[in-house]
This record gives structure tokens, C-alpha cells and sequence, in this order.
């Protein structure tokens, strides 16, 4: 599928990740939508950011939790651009969540964001995708889906719907949608992670570095180009997955 002259929507695409692939999304000539809750700052920075590369950049503003916020976007959305290329779900909440649990209030946030929000937005979206002869989704998942972390209950639940789901959009939206996710790895550290811990989750990889955002970018972009993959998830974790399961050789 042909980027340039496209329009792309980004859910998450201010900040952190979701803004690394709404500026590669820019720089490859989409008209970007940058759907965000709370970061209107970072929403308007990266908008401008985009804009400089000569295309149409806007903000929206959509709690992607709520379905009802969530369909009235979708109604301002076909009125005011009239149609949609590409969706990226990258919107999460990344909250730590242990098991067993009193906080059903976390479980519930982490999911209704990564998962429910996801499945939301793509509702609401398919039918502005299915009026175009191509269209792409790809959702942010990342390695948690085969190897859990602790005390991320929620989050790797989340992110393992999410891939289920890509699978399951992909089989239902075939042939004019393609659906498909990437699975980032240590690309982009969360705030206030100390250099030790920094140093030992770049050691876990097979390349002993952390990754950037921008290499989630370019696989989104990737995706979006490669127009006969679909149902698919490509990791992009500096072989991380791999080296979790070497061992050594039996002797």
C-alpha cells in the first residue's frame, strides 16, 4: 500500500512510541490523526513536528476507553476527513499488576485501554477502512504475550487479547484490510529506571543494547507497505525472545 497521500490515524501517537510512529508515518507523506486522552501538549508538539514534513497533521482528542467517546469520534472523524487508510492502535497503559489481587480497578484501566479500546477504535474505524481498494491496521503488542512478566498480570493479559485479536480482524476484514501487529522490545525506557536496571534489560538481548522507537516505526511502516503479509507480528526486541530461551547444549 502506497503511504504517501494517505491518512493514518495514530491512537497514542503523541508521545513516547505512538509519537516515533506518527512522525515516520509523516515523514513516509500520510496525513497523520493523533488521537490522544491526556497529553494535549505532547499531542500539539508532535502534530507540529509532523507538519513539517509537508503534510496534514491533526489532534483529536478521545478517551479510547469510553465506547461512547470512542463513536462519536468516529462520526466527527467520517465528517470532517472522509476517509482512512491506515489505523494504528498503539494507546496502553502500563501499570504494574500483581496476582492475586484486591485492585480490580487496575485490572479494569489496563484493559480498557490496551484491549477494549483497541477493539473499540477498529470497530468503529472498519467500515472508513473497507470503502478504500487497500487499508492496513497494525497494533502494538510486545513480548509479554509469550513470556509474562511479574507482578504485569493485566498488562500481559491485555497484550495477549491484542494479538488474538489481530489475528481475528485479519480473518474478518480479508481481503481489502490487512491486519497485522509488532512486538517492541527494550526500545524506549520508562521514566526513572535506574542504570543498573537499564544495563540488565539491554543485557537480556542478543545485541546487549536497547533499541528506539523509531526501529517500532519503521516496522510499522513496514507493515503498512508490505501488502501481502497480513495476520502476522513481527518482534522487534533485539533478539531478546530468542536469547530468553537459550540454553546450553546437552553434553
Amino acid at each position: 500500500m502506497e503511504i504517501r497521500g494517505g491518512a493514518a490515524l495514530v491512537t497514542g501517537g503523541a508521545h513516547r512510541v505512538g509519537k516515533a510512529i506518527t512522525l515516520e508515518l509523516a515523514r513516509a507523506g500520510a496525513n497523520v490523526i493523533i488521537l490522544f486522552n491526556r497529553a494535549a501538549a505532547d499531542a500539539a508538539q508532535t502534530a507540529q513536528e509532523a507538519s513539517a514534513f509537508g503534510v496534514n497533521a491533526t489532534t483529536v482528542h478521545c478517551d479510547i476507553a469510553d465506547l461512547t467517546a470512542v463513536q462519536q469520534m468516529a462520526v466527527e472523524l467520517r465528517a470532517s476527513h472522509g476517509r482512512l487508510n491506515m489505523l494504528v492502535n498503539s494507546a496502553d497503559l502500563f501499570a504494574q499488576h500483581p496476582f492475586p489481587t484486591r485492585s480490580y480497578e487496575t485490572w479494569r484501566q489496563v484493559l480498557d485501554v490496551a484491549l477494549h479500546g483497541s477493539f473499540y477504535v477498529s470497530n468503529e474505524l472498519a467500515p472508513l477502512l473497507l470503502r478504500q481498494p487497500q487499508a492496513a491496521i497494525v497494533n502494538i503488542v510486545d513480548i509479554s504475550v509469550w513470556h509474562p512478566w511479574p507482578n504485569f498480570t493485566a498488562h500481559a493479559v491485555a497484550k495477549s487479547g491484542l494479538l488474538a485479536l489481530t489475528r481475528q480482524m485479519a480473518l474478518e476484514l480479508a481481503p481489502t484490510v490487512r491486519v497485522n501487529a509488532v512486538a517492541p522490545g527494550p526500545v524506549m525506557p520508562p521514566p526513572n529506571l535506574s542504570d543498573e536496571r537499564a544495563r540488565s534489560h539491554s543485557d537480556r538481548t542478543l545485541l546487549k543494547r536497547w533499541g528506539a522507537p523509531e526501529d517500532v516505526a519503521k516496522a510499522v511502516r513496514f507493515l503498512l507497505e508490505s501488502n501481502f503479509t497480513t495476520g502476522e507480528v513481527v518482534r522487534v526486541d533485539g533478539g531478546e525472545l530468542i536469547a530468553m530461551r537459550a540454553t546450553s547444549p546437552p553434553q
